[in-house]
Order: C-alpha cells, then structure tokens, then sequence
C-alpha cells in the first residue's frame, strides 16, 4: 500500500525540512479518443485522515464507488487546506500535433503549476520527467507507492472518466460512458459504422486507418 515514505526520503535528499512535495500522475495515454488529463496533489502529511490513507491507491486497483469517495473526500479536503490539488490537460489536437508523450508531459506541467501553493519539489508517476523548474523524481508504478501520486491517479482518473461520459453524450455509439475512449471491440465496430469524430486522435493508427477508408 503507498504511504508517505519517498515523500519523507526525498525531503532528506533535498535536505530541506516540511517540504511541499506534490505527487503527479496522468491518465489516457492509451485511448483512441480524448484528452490526456493530469492531476496534481499536496497532501498534508499531519493532518490526513487515516481511513482516508488506508483507502488511497493506484486508481486502477479501485471500484468505481471508492474511486468516486475518494475524490469527494479529497476535494472536500481542498477546501479546508488539507489537500491541494490541481488538474491540466492535453487537448487531442495537442495530441496529434505534439505526440502523446509530450502532450502528457504537458498535461502534468500545466497540473503543477495550477497549483494554489508553490511546490519545492515533485514525485511524477512512470519513468520520464516534464520539464519542471523545481527538483522532481519519476517513480515507476508510483501511484502503488506515494500517496501523493496515488491521489493524483484517483483525481485524473475521476474527472477524466466524466468527461468521457459528457463525449459520450455529444458523439453516441462509440460506448466511451464505458470504455472511456479505449480501444475495445465496441469502440472499433462503431468506428467502422459511425466513422471518426473530433474527439479522436488521428495520429494514432487506427484512426489513420479508418480515415483512410475514406480516401
């Protein structure tokens, strides 16, 4: 289960003492359709509450219901200053022009700087770094291991999934209120019969593939 103790040890390495360490993770790399969305979190070390710690993990270990009470109980958190949190994102025209790494990358710049508090330093989840003017460390599979980061997973993924619902309303058929935009057998036959919509990534193949049906 994460806890705070890569917060605590890169505080050491840092040498600096009640450091505000932000955790950092993105989700949707891997769909065909929508954007990439990054969270950003502080959470007060002192003042979390315990069943709140006990429940936090990777957002993918989750059920839907404790995924939805987590968020919840973290922006009710926001409010009070206990937790900080942000979210930036990358359009799919971001997507496309700058290629989905980057466009994550960015989506996580954008998180840590839409942060109300000034962070010295960031945990970010994987193995790459986004160019960030403070020290940051990437940690693979860190939403298993920082709270912080496990928080952000849980707060991307969240108001991510919603706005897949709100496409999904827009642009019908293609099943995103329940694959989120991911390629799964549903999402490709709809392709295939209903065609490619805004919110597709054209870059990615099939996509390309589809849209060179039509040529």
């Amino acid at each position: 289960m994460p806890d705070f103790s890569r917060e605590q040890k890169f505080e050491r390495e840092l040498k600096l003492k009640n450091a505000v360490i932000v955790g950092t993770d993105e989700v949707g790399r891997g769909p065909w359709a929508g954007p990439v969305v990054a969270a950003a979190a502080w959470l007060d070390r002192k003042k979390i509450p315990r069943k709140l710690r006990s429940m936090l993990d990777d957002s993918k270990k989750l059920s839907l219901k404790k995924r939805h009470y987590i968020n919840e109980t973290l922006q009710e958190l926001n409010q009070t200053g206990t937790v900080q949190i942000a979210l930036g994102e990358a359009s799919v025209e971001e997507i496309d022009e700058i290629n989905i790494l980057q466009a994550s990358m960015l989506a996580m710049q954008r998180a840590i700087s839409d942060l109300p508090l000034s962070p010295d330093a960031a945990l970010i989840d994987g193995n790459r770094l986004p160019k960030l003017s403070i020290p940051a460390k990437a940690i693979v599979k860190g939403d298993s291991i920082s709270l912080s980061i496990a928080a952000a997973s849980v707060i991307a993924k969240v108001n991510r999934d919603h706005q897949m619902q709100k496409l999904s309303i827009q642009y019908p058929g293609y099943g995103w209120e329940r694959n989120q935009g991911y390629g799964t057998a549903e999402h490709r036959a709809a392709l295939l019969d209903l065609g490619v919509t805004p919110a597709h990534r054209r870059t990615f193949r099939p996509i390309k593939e589809r849209l060179e049906l039509n040529d």
